[in-house]
């Protein structure tokens, strides 16, 4: 069920997914889908929530600071492109106008997803810098990373050219010296 809602979402759009059209994709009943789900945002939360794990993971040890912020970077920015990632966009975009999406995606997916990746970006700048980073700064670096690659995707509609992932995760790392 957690696919058929993710490939309808990337075929139909937002306004398309609806759980009777999810139900028929998965070949189960409405009550099926009903039992587990209150709404299509449940389920479309649920699925992104699977697939960020792996997708948006931090991958670190393996190369320089810099490298692994290019690496990160490329990760989201791709994530973003595939089903997983146009969840995330659509439930970004309805949770504009709907107070009830914006509540769940924030205090669920996005409060943790935000957890992770403060912990990831903490990691590799304090190895990077030897040092401990405070709360509030890591919390800006990691607005000034994540900023261009939302704004692209969302305000721009196109992923960020590999130049300005390798120019950010840069401007990073010299923030945090």
């Amino acid at each position: 069920m957690l696919n058929a809602a993710d490939d309808l979402l990337v075929e139909r759009g937002f306004d398309g997914v609806t759980i009777e059209s999810i139900a028929a994709r998965a070949g189960v009943a409405k009550q099926t889908v009903y039992r587990w789900w209150k709404s299509k945002v449940d389920i479309l939360l649920d699925s992104l929530t699977g697939d960020a794990q792996d997708g948006l993971a931090w991958r670190l040890g393996a190369a320089t600071a810099e490298e692994e912020l290019k690496l990160h970077l490329r990760r989201i920015s791709g994530f973003l492109q595939e089903p997983a990632g146009q969840v995330l966009l659509a439930l970004l975009g309805h949770a504009q106008t709907n107070e009830n999406t914006a509540r769940a995606l924030r205090e669920g997916f996005l409060r943790e997803q935000r957890e992770r990746d403060l912990t990831g970006l903490r990691t590799v700048l304090e190895r990077h810098i030897g040092r401990p980073l405070d709360e509030q700064t890591t919390t800006y670096l990691l607005d000034v990373m994540l900023g261009p690659i939302f704004y692209q995707a969302l305000v721009v509609g196109h992923s960020p050219a590999p130049e300005l992932l390798d120019m950010t995760a840069r401007l990073v790392l010299d923030m945090a010296t």
